[in-house]
């Protein structure tokens, strides 16, 4: 039973417009990913791996099939939340993204898309409310999939660029070395609490200091 889908957010097409003050709606989450085994825990996967982490802290189970996702709902405090993994394969996770916000009629900034990104070293976070694709083929498609529309939340996992002339199609797929494995375990913990203070302020209130923090963590360790 799907109990968010009611009253004021019941209906099909999801909107642009800014969630109404005082109206909980609830926020999606969705990480990126590869489903099956052959892909877990690789660098492709990050997204996967962040809403796994996210979903055992808040004690939320993703044990439902929902518009092609593993899918599991709950509550932050009193703040609704609903959390998908498309198991589309990366590609295509605006067929599920697309829907999902469709069918709980969700303004486009009560979503936040949590994908991997070879532009950002290894371990650090980046938060947006709305961007281009990067040429990450994952977000392509879901840009495809809100008709265009590019003004939905994004977390950003740093996986660092591949080395040397590695294809970069190789190297996502690839799991992490010790060193870059410990440090994207900090990247999820440290986005989990992320995420739980943008569920209650937002994410114009958090996205200055947080990606302000993020840019010089391993600055402030040499240091």
């Amino acid at each position: 039973m799907f109990f968010f889908r009611r009253g004021i957010i019941s209906g099909q097409g999801f909107s642009t417009a800014v969630a109404s003050a005082g109206v909980k709606k609830p926020w999606l989450l969705v990480g990126l990913g590869n489903p099956g085994d052959k892909y877990k825990f690789t660098r492709h996967n990050v997204g996967f791996d962040m809403i796994d982490v996210f979903a055992k802290s808040v004690g939320i189970s993703m044990d439902t099939i929902h518009f092609k996702a593993l899918f599991g709902q709950g509550f932050v405090g009193e703040v609704p939340v609903l959390l998908a993994k498309p198991q589309t394969y990366m590609n295509l996770s605006g067929e599920s993204v697309g829907p999902l916000a469709a069918y709980y009629k969700l303004p486009l900034d009560r979503v936040i898309v949590i994908f991997d990104d070879m532009e950002l070293s290894c371990g650090i976070l980046r938060l947006q409310p709305r961007g281009g694709h990067g040429a990450h083929k994952g977000i392509m498609n879901v840009m495809k999939h809100f008709r265009g529309n590019k003004d939905f939340g994004r977390l950003r996992i740093g996986i660092g660029k591949p080395p040397g002339q590695m294809d970069p199609k190789a190297y996502v797929l690839q799991k992490f070395n010790k060193t870059a494995n410990n440090q994207i375990d900090d990247a999820l913990h440290e986005g989990v609490q992320l995420l739980k203070t943008v569920l209650v302020k937002g994410l114009a209130e958090c996205m200055s200091s947080i990606n302000t923090e993020q840019k010089y963590k391993y600055v402030r360790q040499v240091n």
